[in-house]
């Protein structure tokens, strides 16, 4: 099997704003941790130090003295120096962008990469892995060259759905006064759950999004939806996706056909080859979607073997909560 490389230029392009990316990602933590405000206030004749949430929670942190005069400034100081770099690091990556596009850095589909950005945006793609075909730009991404195309065409991005997880979730989804599906909705507004598959939603293109689980398990909800919206999705159990839902983390910046990029986290690429594995094998698998299962598989672990080595040694189960 041969893989397309990338080039030199491409190669050194991706680098470089994927170190930019990289960057913005710390730096946008560094922010998070200075959100809110801080500000004097005069209770009684007296100055107190109030500490205010993005939801205009308040909290005071005591009287005007030494101690509270120099929280303020590390904080107002902290807070000008993280927007700073912040701002700095957005106009680098939209120069990256440019440099992306033009040297066909990226060919990602628009819309992952933008669904892939709101999760981030949404704070809650803790909660989702990509698995099944889209994960095949992730290892491609990381090993410098292009699959072939019979391997990564499809027209639909499966998102597993940690249930481990799932209250962590929900309360995410009421501070955002949202669902899933209406974020999905920001994206592309034309998103609709199909009546008969309430865990796939597909768009005006016919680009289809589902939301996998793994079999119920005796603390899962069954079954689980994901808010408490009169709309939204309705998770669908994949047989064997406890193997994915324990499988090690992989991470990858992925660059999308305008430029973009995204961070997409799925699983290791050799949990990848055994789910795919025993997919083909399963006796009751459609013919023409097993021949692709194996496609993947011999894809992904040559991959492996002859530009990821580092990755070569079988992973072991992750347990995490």
């Amino acid at each position: 099997m041969e893989f397309q490389d990338i080039g030199d230029d491409a190669r050194r392009q991706y680098i470089d704003s994927r170190a930019t990316f990289e960057a913005f990602e710390a730096a946008k933590a560094q922010a998070a941790a200075v959100r809110g405000g801080m500000y004097w206030k005069t209770v009684n004749g007296a100055e107190y130090l109030v500490r205010t949430s993005t939801r205009n929670a308040q909290k005071s942190l005591g009287t005007r003295s030494p101690e509270t005069e120099a929280i303020h400034s590390s904080f107002v100081r902290r807070k000008e120096e993280a927007e700073s770099r912040v701002k700095e690091l957005s106009d680098a990556l939209t120069r990256h962008q440019r440099m992306n596009r033009a040297l066909f850095v990226g060919r990602v589909p628009t819309i992952v990469v933008d669904i892939l950005d709101m999760l981030k945006r949404a704070d809650i793609s803790e909660h989702f892995t990509v698995v099944g075909t889209h994960a095949l730009y992730a290892y491609e991404a990381a090993a410098g060259v292009r699959l072939q195309s019979a391997a990564v065409a499809t027209r639909d991005v499966d998102l597993l759905w940690d249930t481990r997880k799932r209250f962590r979730l929900a309360t995410q989804l009421k501070r955002l006064d949202s669902s899933m599906l209406a974020l999905l909705r920001k994206v592309d507004k034309t998103f609709s759950l199909l009546d008969h598959q309430r865990y796939t939603a597909v768009n005006s293109k016919g680009f289809e999004v589902d939301i996998l689980r793994r079999e119920a398990q005796e603390q899962d909800p069954h079954p689980a939806q994901l808010s408490d919206a009169e709309e939204d999705f309705w998770a669908v159990q994949a047989r064997n996706a406890e193997q994915l839902v324990s499988a090690p983390r992989f991470s990858a910046v992925v660059v999308g056909t305008t430029g973009h990029m995204a961070r997409m986290d799925t699983v290791h690429p050799l949990a990848f080859v055994r789910f795919k594995r025993w997919l083909a094998q399963r006796p009751d698998r459609d013919p023409l979607k097993s021949g692709r299962d194996d496609l993947q598989a011999d894809t992904v672990e040559q991959l492996v073997r002859d530009y990821l080595p580092q990755l070569a040694e079988a992973p072991r189960d992750a347990s995490h909560p």
